[in-house]
């Protein structure tokens, strides 16, 4: 499975961006990560094929994780960003069923990664 990602920029707080995340097959779970510089790459929000959506408590509200299965792409939709969400975004892919969703060695592929930078 390879993973192509899309959607980052440079925004100012309060604005929104939707990251796309396109995938070569179909995998189980797919999920993004985000990492900061000095920090450890955490979990934001997943979803699994049944279209179970997961996110973690710090971007509840904000972040909604979304998948169109005709075309294998999960889409991050950020809205009211801010600079604590500056980071490099990654997404992840799994072709195991279940699994916990923002542990980091469930995922068997990762994307590049896209940036997002808010001032």
């Amino acid at each position: 499975v390879q993973l192509v990602e899309s959607g980052g920029g440079s925004v100012q707080a309060g604005g929104s961006l939707r990251l796309s995340c396109t995938a070569s097959g179909s995998p189980y779970g797919i999920a993004w990560f985000r990492q900061a510089p000095g920090k450890e790459r955490e979990g934001v929000a997943g979803i699994d094929r049944d279209h179970n959506a997961y996110y973690a408590d710090s971007v509840k509200g904000r972040f909604t994780i979304s998948r169109d299965t005709s075309k294998n792409t999960v889409y991050l939709q950020i809205n009211g960003l801010d600079p604590v969400d500056t980071a490099t975004y990654y997404c992840a892919a799994s072709s195991w069923y279940g699994g916990p969703m923002f542990t980091s060695t469930y995922y068997q592929y990762w994307g590049q990664g896209t940036q997002v930078t808010v001032s």
